[in-house]
């Protein structure tokens, strides 16, 4: 069995890094590489403001889209609200997980006019710190998104409502032997930062490349098995014994760590995987 790799960059908004992110965009246009971008409609997370806002930012998401690069609605606004960790479990805070049914309700649907005013589709669902319970998902399907990026599974697969799950379980690139892998990246990881290293990533791993729409239709009536569910619990439980123990070294200068609360478990997952 093959194994498949996506890349998906998070926090995707106005205020981020142009000049470093304009370094990756060319090595994936150059690479062939068709990313999942993860578009926060509305941001209003003031540690995400990285640089100067681009007031062409929307005309840039309607290129990336036209490109062929699935756009994921990333929440609304980027604000944490609540400390349950939904469905997925892997950080303690969410901008939806424990939040009223109603609220979320309003939420997502602002999330989706702005989408809809600017002209852009919402090819798939990225939640903020991985955080999002049932009434989430009932929000989403009845607007019509109806594939998630998230999850700890070995291979894609519909759920009993049919919505379209792409596993997300790393946050670099490994070498496994099997199974369908999204690596997350975040502004502060080295595959983000160091456009070179990026490059030689993406080369040594070209061959097992791929993007959400050619995993959506590859596995388009696969449903999850035990093995899904058995990986993702051993993986989960990884996860979190490599993120105490790195919890438990010597801690990182703070000057890297001050920015949100999501990006200091970023850091320590960082270290763990």
């Amino acid at each position: 069995m093959s194994v498949k790799f996506l890349l998906r960059f998070d926090d995707m908004c106005p205020t981020i890094n142009w000049a470093v992110w304009q370094k990756l965009e060319d090595v994936m246009i150059e690479e062939d590489v068709r990313p999942i971008l993860s578009v926060i409609p509305d941001n209003q997370d003031i540690n995400l403001h990285e640089g100067q806002p681009n007031e062409h930012f929307w005309d840039k998401v309607r290129a990336w889209q036209a490109r062929g690069w699935t756009i994921g609605l990333h929440g609304y606004q980027h604000r944490y609200v609540s400390k349950s960790p939904g469905l997925v479990g892997l950080k303690p805070y969410s901008e939806f997980a424990g939040v009223p049914f109603e609220d979320q309700q309003a939420k997502l649907k602002l999330a989706m006019e702005i989408f809809a005013r600017e002209g852009v589709r919402a090819d798939c669902w990225v939640a903020p710190a991985h955080s999002f319970d049932e009434n989430t998902v009932r929000v989403l399907i009845a607007l019509g998104v109806r594939t998630i990026s998230d999850g700890l599974a070995l291979y894609p697969h519909r759920d009993s409502q049919n919505v379209m799950w792409i596993p997300q379980q790393l946050w670099r690139f490994r070498a496994v032997p099997f199974g369908v892998w999204t690596i997350c990246i975040h502004s502060t990881d080295d595959l983000y930062l160091y456009s070179e290293h990026f490059r030689r990533c993406i080369r040594q791993y070209k061959h097992s490349m791929t993007s959400l729409p050619a995993m959506a239709h590859a596995y388009a009536h696969r449903k999850s098995s035990w093995t899904d569910r058995a990986f993702g619990e051993l993986w989960h439980l990884a996860i979190r014994a490599k993120v105490a123990l790195a919890a438990s070294q010597p801690p990182v200068p703070a000057v890297v760590l001050e920015t949100t609360p999501d990006a200091d478990a970023r850091q320590r997952l960082k270290a763990a995987l």
